[in-house]
Parts: C-alpha cells; structure tokens; sequence
C-alpha cells in the first residue's frame, strides 16, 4: 500500500519496513545522488491544506523534521495525486513519517523558508511509499485546559539554554517584527526575548497558519513558548519552531488582567504560571525601556517614525509594489497631509462615510511585502501599523509642504502591520473616543444617496478645472516681497537678475519625460547621462575573468561564501556579507559585496538585502569596479561616482561604518569612506513660457523640489512615472488652448554663459514647486 499506518511494539515497527530500504540523514540528501532505495523519517511539524493544482491533481505539503542538531533540520514534502488525498485524511502535526521512493529536486523556497535546499515529491504513479507512526491520543491532548490532568512543565532561563535542545520558555518581548509573508508559503515573525537574567534570544517562527504565530502587540509583552528548538549560530542562541510548537502572549502592563492570547482552544494555563507572568512584569518596568502609547495623528510631524492605533476607512491598489490604506484615529494632523492620486472609481469604502471624514483621514502608501497583507485588510478593521514613515515634501516653507506618510518595505526596525481583536484594550478606548467624534457635514451628507455623491464629485471636478485656470498651479517658496515682470521686460534687460513671472507652460522638452533624468556632479559641475543596463552588463562580464581571491574571503568583518554555477560558463560567485559586532545582520539591515555576478543576479539581491556594491579581488585587497558601473545598488536605485572627482581607497575602510552601533549604510557615508565623488539625480528640463508679452525658454535644473519626487527613483518607480507625467499634464494640458492654460507663478533668474566669443543670456527656474492640490 503507497499509505501504511504503523505501529510500535517492543520498540521496533509493526508492520516492519522493507528489508532493501535504508535510511537516509537530512544532511546526505542531495541532487544527483542515487536514493533508489533510502527512506527519509522525520517528525511533522507542518501540515497546508489540501488543495488542487490547475490540472485537477490533488496536492498536499508536509515539514518533516528530523531528530539532528543541524542548522538545517527540516524539509518540505510534495505528495501528489490520490496519495495526497489519502494523507491529508491521517497526518497529523507531531506524526512520525516515513518517506521512500522519493525524487529530490531543488527548493524554490529554501531561502525564505530556511529548510532543506531541497524537497521530495512523492506520488504513487511514482512507486513512492509512505509509512506514518501517528502519536498515541495522550499525547495530543497532553496540553488541555482541564487542572486536573495537565502535565507540569518545566521552563528554563534564557541564561541555561543550549545548543540543539527543545525547552519551554518565557520572556519579555524586546523586539519583534509583525508577521509578514515570507517568499515561501509560510508566514514568518522574529521576536526578540528577555528575562530576569538580562540574556537575549531571538526566534525566528515560521508557520502556513498566520493564527499560529504569537499575538505580540507591542514590546514589553509577556510570551510562553512551549517546544521551542535552541541552535546556536555565530556564537549566539537562537530560537526556531519545531515539532508541537505552542505560544501564549500577555499583556505587560503592571496590574493589567492576566489573560492569555492564542488562537488555541486547548492549552494549560497554572496558578503559578501566573505569578511568573506578575514578576516579569515587575522586572521590565524597572528594568527596559518599554516605549508608551502609539503616536495620535495631531502629536506627529515630519521625519519622524511612529506606531498608530488606527481605524481602516478605505484602501485602494496603486500600482504593483504600493498600496493606499486610508486611515483614521479621531485626531486631525497639524499639518496638510499628501492625497494619493487615484481614482475614485478604485478606492474601496463607504463614500458617505469617506467624504465626512476627509478632513481626518490620511493617506497611509505601503510597499513592497507589505502589499499582499494590505489587500486582506477588512474596512471597518483596527490595526496598529508599525514604522510608519512621516516625509515633508518641501522643508523650505512650511504653508506649502505637506506630510506624506509612509510604510516601507521590508520589516527593519519592526515595520509591518497588525490587525488588532475589538476585545483589546487600546481598540476599546478608540472605539469610545470615534463615537464621541463630531464629524464634518454629517447631517447633509447622512440624506445624500452613493448616485448623488457621484454627481456631486464630478461638478467639483468640472469647478476644479475652471479654478485651475485662474490659479496657479505652482508655489514660491522663497523671495515673496517680488513683485511681477513680464516677460518682455526680461528679455530686454541685462544679466545676472532674479525676477517673480506670472505666465504659461506653453511647451517642454523632453516629451519623454525619463528623458529628463541626467547625473550631476556638484564638485566639477558635470552634466552625464545615465548609464543603460547594457554598460553595466558589460562591465560585470569583464569584472567575472578575474577569478575571486580565496585569501580575501571571511576576513574579521565579513563572512565569503562562494559558489560555482551550473552553466556551461560556470562561473564562479562569491558574495561577502559584511558583519556587525561579529554577528550577521537580517537581511533587510545587510550590506553584501558580490563577485563575479550578472545584473539580474544582482538585482534579485537588492529585492532581499539592504545595500550591494560590485567588487573583484586583487591581490591583496577587495576593489570596487570601473566607475562607468554604480558602486552601490540600494532598493531600486544605482548610484554612481564621478570618475573625474573620485579617488577609490580600499574596500576594507567600510570595516569603520559596519563598527558603528547602527549601521544606517547611508550611500552618502559608504561614497565617503570609500573616496568616491557621488553623482546625483537631476532633472533637466527646458519649459518655453509665454504671457501675452512675450515668450522665453527657462530650464529646471531641480533634484526634488520642483516635482515634489526625487530624480533618484523616477526612473524606477513606475508610480512616480505616472504622478510626474500627471503633473505635467497638469501644467500643460495636451491639446488646450493657449487661452485654457493654467498659470505659473515662478522665479527665474538670468546668467550669463560665454561660448567662444560670443555671450549668450540663460534662464532657470528657482525656488518653485508644484502646488500640493496638483500633485
């Protein structure tokens, strides 16, 4: 039979397992080796539901975990077809399996989820066998409510841990990172935990099932984790889930109401267990810096990171790396805060109450891993969102910035988002103070029909066009005691001058607006374009002849790992991950250096770690490459250095910046220690205005303030794509005519360039930027 149930008797098992079947450890399970007649056993510590895949085959996935010490310990099993049908049916969490018959192929998921390289796939077309040793009921129910047949646990402290044990703990959450969907299919969260002994452990969890992973709200927290598997890694203990693990979370608020949070109906819970939860209490409020109360949206303001406990009133898809969570807390921003452009047909919500709270609302942007996880969100729902990133779009003139507000990518520093119980304390007290909120035209708009609003929307848009055409559509941040020349007058008077003009965007070039984006020296004042993908390729290719240096490789501040590829050219990788105090950061803090790899391989790395530079070996040292390639890749961002201005010194001086006590791996201070000229992102673009006197061409020379977006991400950034071309459909409407154009208010200034012997008199825009009602 493919699906054997077994038993134990007299310790071996009934029935016994084919003689020409021999086991095989995780650690010898590898590609290209023959495992005709090996089996694999492990414990179940994961079990998905059973699914169909597209052609109708059923499909069912298990984690086996064997009984090893090994960083690696577990491995995930593909059954297919009726055996996965028949498996689902017995397998339980904490069942012995028996796998035999198995292909190995390789795990596209091995990196997120931290198990086997590989997996095996099973199916009884196959020949495959299994054979499972289900746990005796006493055992499942081992952890049950009832006092009287609990079992008495033994916790041990965080200062007695060792390697390769599974033990039950408590602690005190330092730090954690909200769980977030790993690129596996299984959920992830990293807590951080400490007692009375004052020793860290961090764990790293993994489960399908986002419900399993510990309901932790906010640091200070108090959590139990039973079966929890201790690794030590780099010198440090660390924690992993494992076979039955089980988690229990309260609240650390000195005399707050000891009650568990899971999503369990079955654990035990004993009187003393509750006096360990008191004095740990005790010991963090004395003894931690527990950070107070989630930030009200009237006490934030801008560059500042902060929690908020708020309520979600809309959401919307922007494009494919953002999404728009519109949110409320009662409270009303002291500053104009950043509407993302969308269409209203997009937003997701009710518009009655939308529209009476539009003057406290804000417009929440997440990205990147943070997406799929908005898009379940429920309106109507709390949530406390963690990080959140306050950004001024203009820091000149505080009447005309505004407050942007941001969650980022990635889950540094704790980023992420968490759906908060009605039952919780902090959803009560803000659902007792919306109630009590007045809000704005309720009454007028309690009578209006979802066809009315409608009709209404779209007259403000047909007022807005017109008022556009009176108005500016442009701010002065500077210099207001100017008053208006016209152009004419301009033209005719001599330079250098600064004038205030009032006129219209009548052209502009580039049409293509990516075209616009140049590289700028402000050392020797350069001006060069920005380097296609095909150079970079190119210089990767030359940088791969050079083969690594195996003396450079795992120095005191970085640790090597190299690779061969499988290609016909196999080339030869190798990636150095830098370190800090001796230890390797999370990925989303890592600054890597990579030899010897394409632009797509490097790429990928950017998606995952924090910081890439492109180096190859010489003799005695690491180098960067030709400066024709950017000498770090940061998010989507390559940034470049001035070949005329730059003086290359040693890769090993980024040893100073990874010895800092938080590593920012801020571009400007990795240009700096490692002698490089940074280039920067500008936009150059040449605007021909006219207003009725006379016509004259003024070039934008701007980084960010113009635009309000920074010329760095523009060209990858398909969302600020479109907010740029919007804006300058804005400024000048294609197809209008020169009577239906709005108004700019700009300063320019005149100068003087001298070509040969002829003097030539230019114009450049300054101390402009598009109105926050445009953008």
């Amino acid at each position: 039979m493919p699906v054997q149930l077994l038993k134990i008797i007299k310790g071996k098992y009934e029935p016994p397992l084919p003689s020409h079947l021999q086991r095989e450890d995780l650690k010898h399970l590898h590609a290209g080796l023959d495992h005709t007649n090996k089996y694999f056993q492990g414990v179940v510590i994961l079990s998905y539901p059973l699914t169909k895949l597209g052609d109708g085959t059923d499909f069912f996935k298990i984690v086996l975990q064997d009984n090893s010490c090994a960083r690696i310990d577990s491995i995930n099993i593909l059954i297919y077809g009726k055996m996965a049908d028949d498996c689902a049916k017995v397998i339980r969490n904490g069942d012995t399996c028996i796998v035999a018959g198995f292909k190995l192929a390789k795990s596209p998921t091995a990196r997120e989820d931290g198990r086997h390289g590989c997996h095996l796939e099973v199916s009884e077309e196959a020949g495959s066998a299994i054979y499972i040793y289900a746990q005796p009921s006493t055992t499942t129910a081992s952890e049950t409510a009832s006092v009287s047949v609990a079992p008495k646990y033994v916790y041990t402290p965080l200062d007695h841990l060792k390697d390769g044990t599974i033990v039950n703990l408590y602690g005190i959450v330092k730090f954690f990172k909200p769980p977030y969907v790993s690129k596996g299919t299984d959920y992830c969260s990293v807590v951080t935990l400490v007692d009375q002994s004052n020793v860290k452990l961090t764990c790293t969890l993994f489960n399908g099932n986002l419900d399993s992973l510990p309901k932790i709200y906010k640091i200070g927290d108090i959590v139990r984790f039973h079966r929890i598997k201790i690794r030590e890694y780099n010198g440090q203990m660390q924690g992993i889930t494992s076979a039955g693990f089980a988690s229990l979370t309260f609240d650390g608020t000195v005399g707050a109401p000891v009650i568990p949070r899971t999503s369990s109906k079955v654990y035990t819970f004993m009187d003393e267990e509750e006096k360990t939860v008191e004095e740990l209490r005790i010991w963090a409020a004395s003894n931690l810096s527990i950070s107070g109360p989630a930030a009200k949206l009237s006490g934030v303001r801008p560059m500042l990171f902060f929690d908020l406990t708020c309520q979600l009133v809309g959401k919307a898809q922007v494009d494919g790396s953002s999404f728009l969570l519109k949110v409320w807390d009662g409270t009303k921003c002291p500053y104009p805060t950043w509407r993302v452009p969308i269409e209203a047909r997009d937003l997701e919500g009710e518009k009655v109450l939308l529209h009476r709270l539009r003057n406290l609302t804000v417009d929440i942007l997440v990205y990147d891993n943070h997406v799929q996880l908005a898009k379940s969100l429920k309106i109507g729902s709390f949530l406390r969102i963690y990080s959140i990133h306050t950004k001024q779009a203009s820091a000149e003139n505080e009447d005309v910035s505004h407050v942007e507000f941001h969650l980022h990518g990635g889950t540094c520093y704790g980023r992420g988002i968490g759906v908060l119980p009605e039952s919780h304390p902090d959803v009560k007290e803000l659902k007792t103070f919306l109630e009590s909120v007045e809000l704005a035209d309720s009454q007028s708009m309690d009578s209006m029909s979802s066809l009315e609003l409608d009709s209404t929307s779209n007259n403000i848009a047909d007022l807005e066009s017109q008022r556009c055409q009176q108005l500016s559509v442009t701010v002065l941040t500077d210099h207001q005691d100017l008053s208006n020349t016209v152009l004419k007058t301009i033209r005719n008077s001599r330079a250098p001058q600064q004038y205030r003009i009032r006129a219209k965007l009548r052209t502009f070039k580039p049409q293509k607006l990516y075209q616009s984006i140049k590289l700028h020296c402000s050392k020797c004042n350069s001006l060069q374009e920005v380097p296609d993908g095909d150079t970079f390729d190119l210089i990767l290719q030359g940088s791969a002849v050079t083969p690594p240096n195996p003396e450079l490789h795992s120095t005191s501040w970085y640790e090597s790992v190299m690779w061969t590829t499988q290609d016909q050219k196999q080339r030869k990788i190798t990636i150095h991950f830098v370190k800090h105090d001796e230890m390797l950061l999370y990925p989303e803090d890592t600054l890597l250096m990579i030899e010897g790899g394409t632009s797509k391989e490097i790429w990928k790395l950017t998606r995952r770690f924090k910081c890439v530079i492109p180096v190859r070996s010489t003799k005695n040292d690491l180098e960067l490459l030709d400066l024709s390639a950017p000498f770090l890749l940061q998010g989507k961002v390559k940034y470049y250095g001035c070949k005329q201005c730059s003086t290359p010194k040693p890769i090993k001086n980024l040893s100073s910046l990874a010895a800092e006590p938080r590593p920012s791996w801020e571009p400007t201070e990795i240009a700096q220690v490692l002698g490089i000229e940074p280039l920067q992102y500008v936009f150059i673009m040449k605007f021909t205005l006219v207003d009725g006197t006379g016509a004259l061409n003024a070039y934008l020379f701007d980084y960010e303030k113009f635009f309000q977006i920074p010329a760095s991400e523009i060209l990858s950034n398909n969302f600020l794509q479109q907010k740029m071309q919007m804006t300058m459909n804005t400024l000048c409407p294609p197809g209008r005519k020169l009577d239906d154009l709005p108004w700019l208010e700009c300063f320019i200034k005149s100068y003087n360039i001298t070509d040969g012997k002829k003097q030539q008199v230019y114009y450049q825009i300054f101390d402009t930027t598009v109105a926050e009602d445009v953008v």
